[in-house]
């Protein structure tokens, strides 16, 4: 059986579109599986106690600085959206509907994409993200009726408990082996890891 690196993911983290696009083409290198996990971010930075608005003014001040040495870095079309943070639930909700129906890739590439890389805030709305299931082959009524079941609501719960438990403090979280890489600059480690067997 393939080994699996566990990613909890939420689209309103900066580093998830990095370690999104860094990712891949490392578990692709080493043939393991990458198991996409959505998860409330705002929630697990509550349980924590962390708040974006603490962080130092001179760490904020270079934050879009580094951000964009990283773009450059990787080649990655990424810009700093005009409208941060937004409102990532429907999207969550989103990823586990289009998972079922085994689209779940390309779905996470164009949301990293319209919202990360275009500025495009409305996919925090269904009619954006509806449109993005029927580009998809996806009936867009469908989608969102989904994305508004009770089961799926109660599932980003289960999956945000499943990530406290499991340590998660933060977006991005790779984990494997049980072991937790957090964020966008520890890929070295986890290919140290994936070398490892």
């Amino acid at each position: 059986m393939n080994k699996t690196v566990k990613f909890y993911w939420d689209i309103g983290s900066t580093n998830t579109y990095f370690a999104f696009h860094l990712l891949r083409p490392l578990a692709q290198k080493y043939g393991v599986e990458i198991d996409y996990i959505p998860f409330n971010l705002g929630y697990v930075f509550r349980h924590h106690g962390y708040a974006l608005a603490h962080e130092p003014k001179a760490k904020m001040k270079n934050r879009k600085v580094d951000l964009m040495r990283w773009a450059k870095r990787h080649d990655l079309a990424f810009q700093v959206p005009k409208e941060f943070p937004i409102k990532t639930s429907r999207i969550l909700r989103g990823s586990l509907v289009m998972k079922a129906q085994g689209l779940h890739d390309a779905y996470m590439e164009q949301i990293f994409h319209k919202y990360w890389e275009l500025g495009d805030a409305s996919i925090q709305h269904y009619a954006s993200l509806a449109g993005i299931a029927g580009e998809l082959g996806v009936d867009p009524q469908m989608f969102t009726e989904c994305c508004e079941s009770q089961d799926i609501r109660e599932e980003i719960i289960k999956l945000t408990d499943k990530a406290l438990a499991e340590g998660v403090f933060g977006a991005p979280t790779m984990v494997v082996d049980e072991e937790i890489y957090w964020g966008k600059v520890r890929f070295e480690f986890i290919e140290d890891h994936l070398k490892s067997g």
